[in-house]
């Protein structure tokens, strides 16, 4: 069963497909040649900049990558990136646990 879509995910979801809509512009590039240049179609590519949230992670990822930024996602889910993650892996790691 698919949970319901909080209105803070849509939102989410709408600003995410902006961006990359955004980051299509920067680069001068039509839907199309991203597309291309992603391996995905351009049904795939319109959902993304929609904001629909149905487009597969492997799409996402693809899509980012094209467009120069795939590492910025990988980052972002870095949780040593975070303080507040790296006390709690510390706290973790300390009481013996692992990760």
């Amino acid at each position: 069963m698919v949970a319901r879509r909080s209105p803070r995910r849509s939102l989410q979801l709408a600003e995410i497909g902006a961006n990359i809509r955004r980051w299509r512009a920067v680069n001068g590039m039509t839907a199309s040649s991203l597309a291309e240049r992603a391996g995905v179609t351009r049904e795939t590519l319109r959902r993304l900049e929609a904001g629909d949230g149905s487009a597969r992670l492997d799409s996402v990822v693809a899509v980012l990558g094209a467009l120069g930024i795939a590492d910025s996602l990988v980052q972002a889910t870095d949780p040593y990136r975070s303080e507040t993650a790296r006390a709690r892996i510390d706290a973790i790691l300390g009481a013996g646990g692992s990760l």
